[in-house]
């Protein structure tokens, strides 16, 4: 492939994986039966200060990628892309989603929302544009305090867990589901959607990925 090809195939892989991800994330919200950890405490601040969850997970997002400057994190265009495509995609689907009120229909949402997240995810890293925000914060955590990136990702995980639910994000078994399933399901589809590299890179975006790591927006 072309490095023109190739570029061309890591943007489209880029924001469908960003569109995919709010998708994914507004179908886990209609069932109503859990949400990943960010989105715990992105619906909590939505009860709070009315506005949607897609609205306020780009603000966290913005105020988080505020973070990385103490922590001298370099962005990608997949960073600033995350910020805003994430949130638009969420309230886009939410829009045209209709009331789910039965298990019937949350059970499947639920599960589809966990498959697509993967889906999501393999896409959006494999197209190497740089970390999410969130995941640039945790392993620029690891970078200046010197502990594991596991120890980063579970503190700032359950602190947002514990906030959103305080104020009104949904913990669930969906919760759970997602936190068992993500990391399988994302190293799957990394493998499906990998790009091989080419033989010169740009130096317009940032292409690392932290090791050890699964990322999410």
């Amino acid at each position: 492939m072309s490095a023109k090809g190739q570029l061309t195939r890591r943007l489209i892989q880029l924001y469908a994986g960003l569109a995919l991800y709010g998708a994914s994330s507004a179908l886990l919200v209609e069932a109503g039966l859990g949400l990943e950890p960010w989105n715990v405490l992105h619906q909590g601040l939505a009860e709070l200060t009315g506005l949607t969850i897609g609205v306020v997970s780009i603000v966290v997002g913005a105020a988080v990628l505020l973070l990385w400057i103490p922590l001298r994190q370099r962005p990608g265009l997949g960073t600033v892309s995350n910020v805003f495509v994430v949130g638009i995609a969420m309230d886009g689907t939410l829009a045209l989603l209709p009331a789910a009120h039965s298990l019937a229909v949350r059970i499947p949402l639920l599960l589809a929302g966990i498959l697509l997240n993967g889906v999501a995810t393999g896409l959006y890293i494999a197209a190497r544009f740089g970390p999410g925000p969130r995941d640039g914060l945790m392993t620029g955590l690891h970078q200046r305090t010197g502990r594991s990136i596991r120890l980063m990702r579970t503190t700032v995980e359950v602190a947002v867990v514990v906030t959103g639910f305080a104020l009104g994000g949904t913990i669930g078994v969906g919760t759970l589901l997602y936190a068992v399933s993500i990391g399988p399901l994302a190293q799957l589809f990394l493998r499906v959607f990998a790009v091989p590299s080419a033989p010169g890179r740009s130096t317009v975006v940032a292409e690392g990925q932290p090791h050890g790591a699964i990322l999410r927006p």
